[in-house]
């Protein structure tokens, strides 16, 4: 079975923005992939960003069945038909993943914690993107 993770964040919100992405077969990471997307993005986009990169780096091991893992859970819900897309930005990104999906002969979502092993490689990526860039954290006390 072949699985993804991604991970997108912005600082600022909006702001810069990175995305950072698995693909495992079970337990073994095949492709790590991540990279700055923006300086103006939002934490919603890169999450669709994110996965749109996850479905087409999966598309070139499988076509058969992949699961997206993500840990947002608005973007999990949008898919799943649960809510409405109403942003004109969203919906241009929620339809490039509908069209990724013809990719695939199943497709699932599933959302998880944060604190998943997995989505805290994906996160570490997207961090260490924007660190690269410059783009420090802002710690609060």
């Amino acid at each position: 079975m072949i699985y993804t993770n991604s991970d997108g964040g912005s600082r600022g919100n909006p702001g810069p923005g990175a995305i950072g992405v698995l693909v495992r077969q079970d337990e073994t990471i095949l492709i790590k992939s991540s990279k700055f997307i923006g300086e103006r993005t939002t934490n919603n986009e890169a999450e669709y960003e994110a996965l749109i990169l996850a479905l087409e780096l999966a598309s070139s091991i499988t076509n058969d069945e992949v699961t997206c893992i993500l840990d947002s859970e608005l973007v999990v819900k949008q898919l799943l038909g649960e809510y409405r897309v109403k942003d004109p930005r969203m919906r241009s990104l929620f339809l490039k993943v509908q069209k990724l999906q013809e990719n695939f002969k199943k497709i699932k979502y599933k959302h998880v914690s944060r604190w998943n092993n997995y989505q805290r490689i994906v996160d570490e990526l997207v961090n260490e993107e924007l660190d690269n860039k410059g783009y420090k954290k802002v710690r609060k006390n």
